[in-house]
């Protein structure tokens, strides 16, 4: 999983941020939540997939994928194709849009995280993310 769409999906007892990304999606994010930014942000890093794989490379339920890619068919950001090899599978693909809106939620995921990350010295956060990589790993 992209590190990022890491973060938006890690949630301390806090709930600090997950708190953060509601409130940076709700302000900047053009109505996408952060399941939105993770699928964006799978299919930017990994390229066409099929929505199984996405629902188990982003963690999201399969019906939610459904849910979320609709959404994001709708708006343009996404295309889903029939796959040539097995006609009952979609393969789904970023647009141009969707890059551009995705490059545009990953600045606001930059800034929480800045925000998030800005008590730990350089060091500490090489070994947060680090850690942080390790938990996320399957």
């Amino acid at each position: 999983m992209p590190l990022k769409a890491c973060l938006s999906t890690f949630r301390w007892s806090t709930g600090c941020p997950s708190g953060l990304l509601q409130e940076g999606f709700a302000q900047g994010g053009d109505g996408l939540r952060g399941y939105h930014y993770r699928l964006l942000a799978a299919l930017e890093e990994w390229g066409p997939a099929s929505q199984a794989a996405l629902g188990r490379g982003t963690g999201i339920d399969r019906s939610d994928v459904n849910a979320a890619l609709v959404e994001l068919e709708e708006r343009g950001l996404v295309r889903r194709d029939v796959n040539e090899r097995d006609r009952r599978r979609n393969v789904v693909s970023i647009t141009a849009a969707g890059v551009r809106h995705f490059e545009a939620l990953d600045s606001v995921v930059d800034e929480i995280q800045e925000r998030l990350l800005a008590p730990l010295s350089g060091d500490e956060r090489k070994q947060f993310i680090t850690l942080l990589r390790r938990v996320a790993s399957p």
